[in-house]
């Protein structure tokens, strides 16, 4: 037994003396040789939120929620070929967010393939931690996103991910990505009929610049002028209904973002966005539930200039509106600021909401709710 645990901590050594003896690139970068390396990080949005009638009594209840917690991990083996993977909380447990292989030569043409983000709208592109608002989830999302916030098993995907591949890339100024996943894959796909998903955008003044395909809401200003339009789309044949009714998902949004900083440091920001969705089925109570019809929001941002405390004030205004085709309408206005002490790897957010609408496009219950939110990334 002795000599196993002197065996057992001089390997341990010897992969210890390994890895530091790796030069370190960055925090969290570890260079492996000239070609090789490997990357790690960490994210986590926890908030307090306090909500009117939603106690079961009827009375103001009070929420604590980790909202995300992520650990990243990302690779290069050649100088084109590398690789991520990522975790979240999901279903009230960690797995697998993303795990993507990535062939990345640059330019015009890269691919990716695995679980990964399938092309959709900004919102969705941007993931929680990089949206100018804290509650930017307000409007019906794509399948790929919808499913999880129904209850539903992820059979269209989490999270807005997916298994498929992406094909990204840009010429001059213009940005695009598609791609062809699993998407709904229950009973009532009998066609196995796959997802097609494509983004392209247009950045008329300063180029965006983001790993892959994704996106930002806001870049605090350290982007320059940005003023982007993009338009994106969804299709799955068979990807609705019930077996004897199949159906059919196309859903399709275009988004826009103005970001200005002003000549005294301060910034200002405007997004925007329209959704139109449409479902093809006669089934009366299908199994998964998506939104049928349309829906838009607009935010508005002012960061203001250096106050010379350790972050800087960002207040905003977001508005949106749900019109299914069937159904009530539903809107949600959402008053906040966000202290921005390292961009999006550290702020803290105050927000108040009032209104009734959800990620599900539904009607919900019509509430007002006050939330601390903080956001960490490394």
């Amino acid at each position: 037994m002795q000599k196993k645990n002197v065996v057992g901590k001089s390997l341990l050594l010897g992969s210890l003396l390994a890895v530091t003896a790796a030069p370190v690139l960055a925090a969290g970068k570890i260079a492996i040789d000239d070609t090789r390396w490997v990357s790690f990080g960490a994210g986590i949005r926890t908030s307090i939120s306090s909500s009117d009638e939603s106690a079961p009594d009827g009375g103001r209840g009070t929420d604590f929620t980790l909202e995300n917690m992520r650990l990243y991990v990302s690779g290069q083996v050649t100088k084109d070929f590398k690789f991520y993977f990522g975790t979240d909380k999901m279903w009230g447990e960690y797995g697998v967010l993303d795990a993507i292989a990535q062939y990345e030569p640059g330019g015009a043409f890269n691919v990716w393939v695995g679980r990964m983000l399938t092309p959709a709208d900004r919102i969705e592109m941007n993931g929680p931690f990089y949206g100018l608002t804290w509650g930017q989830y307000t409007v019906p999302l794509f399948p790929s996103d919808n499913d999880i916030s129904n209850g539903a098993d992820g059979v269209a995907g989490t999270f807005g991910r997916d298994e498929g591949i992406t094909i990204w890339g840009s010429v001059d100024k213009l940005q695009y990505a598609f791609g062809v996943f699993d998407g709904y894959s229950a009973a009532e796909n009998q066609s196995d009929a796959p997802l097609y998903a494509a983004r392209v955008a247009y950045n008329f003044l300063n180029k965006e610049s983001n790993p892959g395909y994704y996106t930002s809401s806001t870049y605090y200003g350290k982007a320059g002028d940005i003023l982007t339009l993009a338009i994106s789309a969804q299709y799955q044949d068979d990807g609705y209904g019930t077996v004897a009714q199949d159906g059919s998902f196309t859903g399709y949004a275009i988004d826009g973002l103005f970001e200005k900083p002003l000549a005294d440091g301060a910034v200002v920001t405007v997004e925007g966005e329209y959704k139109d969705f449409e479902v093809d089925t006669d089934a009366a109570v299908p199994v998964f539930s998506m939104f049928d019809g349309n829906a838009y929001f607009i935010s508005a941002a002012y960061l203001m200039t250096d106050n010379g405390g350790p972050g800087r004030y960002q207040p905003y205004i977001r508005y949106t509106n749900n019109d299914p085709s069937s159904g009530d309408d539903s809107d949600l206005t959402e008053l906040g600021v966000n202290y921005v002490i390292s961009g999006h790897n550290l702020k803290l957010n105050l927000n108040f909401t009032t209104g009734d609408a959800n990620a599900s496009g539904a009607k919900g219950n019509d509430t007002d709710t006050i939330t601390f939110g903080m956001q960490f990334q490394i």
